[in-house]
C-alpha cells in the first residue's frame, strides 16, 4: 500500500513524495478476539520478523498486526536503503523530525485499525468528542523498556524518552530498566510486556 505525502517548497511549489509499504503479516488471536494491537518493527527490520515471536506468545485472545515499513534511503546509514517508518539522520536529541514520513506511517497504521471491530472506533470516537481529551490521552498507559548495555540506542535516550513523556503530562507511565541488557529483546522482558497488557486491557484466559 502507498500513501502519498507533501511538503512545502520555494513559492507555491510543492514536492510530493510516495511511500510503498511493504507486506503486513497478520496474527490471529487463538482465543476470543478481544483486543488488537500494531506492532511497529525497528530500523531494517520488517513484520514478519516479530510475527513469528508475537505468535508463541501467551496472549491467546490478542490479534496482532504486524507491518513492514518503505524500504527507503536512510541518513543515518549514508542514505543506504533499508527499512524505516521514517528518516533517520541521528540518534540524538537534537536530530531532525521526518514530519513527513512520521504522518505517512500514522495513516498507515490508521488505515489497518480501519477495518477492526466497532468498539475500537467507538471509543475513539468518545474521545475525539470529549473536552477533555489532552487530560483523557494523558492517563493512557505506556510501558517503554531499555537495557542499560544497548549499544545502537543508548540508555540515556530511553531515560530522556520516559522524562519527556512525564513532563508533559503522561500520568500512567511505567519505565522498566534492564541491567546489561543490549540491543535484544530477553524472556524476562517479553514476559513483562505480556503480563503488562493482560493487566491494562483485562485480557481473560491468558495461557501460562
Amino acid at each position: 500500500m502507498s500513501f502519498n505525502s507533501s511538503s512545502g517548497g520555494s513559492g507555491s511549489r510543492t514536492s510530493r513524495r510516495t511511500f510503498e509499504f511493504g507486506r503486513t503479516h497478520v496474527v490471529r488471536p487463538k482465543g476470543k478476539h478481544q483486543a488488537t494491537i500494531v506492532w511497529l518493527h525497528g530500523l531494517g527490520d520488517k513484520g514478519s520478523s516479530w510475527s513469528q515471536l508475537l505468535e508463541t506468545l501467551p496472549l491467546p485472545n490478542i490479534k496482532w498486526i504486524c507491518p513492514t515499513a518503505p524500504t527507503r534511503p536512510v541518513a543515518i546509514f549514508g542514505g543506504f536503503p533499508c527499512t524505516a517508518w521514517f528518516d533517520v539522520g541521528d540518534i540524538s536529541e537534537d536530530a531532525p523530525d521526518d514530519l513527513e514520513g512520521l504522518d505517512a506511517s500514522a495513516a498507515h497504521v490508521a488505515n489497518l485499525l480501519s477495518t477492526e471491530p466497532p468498539d475500537s472506533r467507538t471509543l475513539k470516537n468518545r474521545l475525539e468528542s470529549s473536552h477533555d481529551v489532552a487530560r483523557r490521552a494523558a492517563s493512557l498507559p505506556i510501558l517503554l523498556c531499555h537495557g542499560l548495555g544497548d549499544d545502537v540506542v543508548a540508555y540515556k535516550h530511553g531515560e530522556k524518552s520516559a522524562q519527556t513523556l512525564s513532563s508533559v503530562g503522561f500520568r500512567n507511565l511505567t519505565f522498566r530498566i534492564y541491567n546489561g541488557l543490549g540491543h535484544y529483546t530477553i524472556p524476562e522482558e517479553t514476559e513483562e510486556v505480556c503480563n503488562w497488557l493482560t493487566a491494562r486491557l483485562g485480557l481473560e484466559g491468558s495461557r501460562s
